[in-house]
């Protein structure tokens, strides 16, 4: 069962919100600095990180399950949300160029299934960004936030996950390493326990951030889960592919055949 929409729109108007929302946003923006003319997916409860792209992206949707229920967002431009059934999304294939998910998988009943459904939807070469609960993090712990139920995860269960689903992980991140206390969430006080954490404590935030991409032409179906070279989330400075993007030098290099050899 999932946690109910309104109890989640009323965490995100809460300090501890607040916090969460300040610390994933700052490694996602700094992952997606440009979304100009791009199509972009929240899913789950993501609208609280959908409006930090909604004035530039091209178009910008927010999908909740209905077993969660939905609130109302739009940003005063007519309701941006559909609600529907968790693994059936009512999109066209190869529509969207950047994709969120969080307050998803924690709680889905068919992860296999949610993950093939929003690869689905996902434009050759886009970009999705998982947030969710660490299982190393003190939010794991404490069910008076969204991010105390379902299933918390590691990097490597997530890398798993992901890699099963046909994506490709190109970059991580931890993020709110201030304890889950009111108290310990206001801004200053929250900021001082980020900037502690990274340096100190960097394997234990509360929540995991990845990045995946939809390589259409390198995914192999089945098989071992590869080991993949990732870079950390704040490093990332380039704008990310999109279909209508040139191909960024990360994603062309490739190993020299024998053709290539001299």
């Amino acid at each position: 069962m999932r946690t109910d929409a309104l109890e989640i729109d009323r965490f995100y108007r809460s300090a501890r919100g607040r916090a969460a929302r300040e610390m994933v946003l700052r490694r996602l923006t700094a992952l997606w600095s440009d979304a100009r003319d791009l199509d972009m997916l929240g899913y789950g409860y993501a609208t609280p990180y959908l409006n930090a792209f909604a004035d530039t992206t091209r178009r910008a949707v927010a999908y909740m399950p209905a077993a969660q229920g939905a609130v109302p967002w739009g940003n005063g431009k007519g309701s941006r949300v559909a609600l529907g059934d968790e693994c059936r999304l009512p999109f066209v294939e190869s529509l969207f160029d950047r994709v969120i998910l969080v307050h998803a998988l924690e709680e889905a009943e068919d992860l296999r299934r949610l993950l093939r459904e929003v690869w689905r939807i996902m434009a050759p070469e886009a970009r999705l960004a998982v947030i969710c609960t660490h299982r190393g993090g003190l939010w794991a712990r404490v069910d008076s936030t969204p991010f105390g139920h379902g299933r918390p995860y590691t990097r490597t269960q997530l890398t798993r996950l992901l890699t099963d689903a046909l994506f490709e992980p190109t970059a991580w991140a931890q993020a709110l390493y201030t304890p889950p206390w009111r108290f310990t969430c206001g801004e200053k006080t929250a900021d001082g326990f980020e900037a502690v954490g990274e340096r100190i404590y960097p394997a234990f935030g509360g929540l995991i951030l990845a990045e995946a991409v939809k390589h259409v032409g390198a995914v192999r179906p089945g098989g071992t889960p590869q080991r993949v070279r990732v870079r950390k989330l704040e490093e990332a400075g380039k704008r990310a592919l999109s279909p209508s993007s040139e191909t960024s030098p990360d994603t062309a290099k490739s190993k020299p055949t024998k053709d290539d050899a001299p």
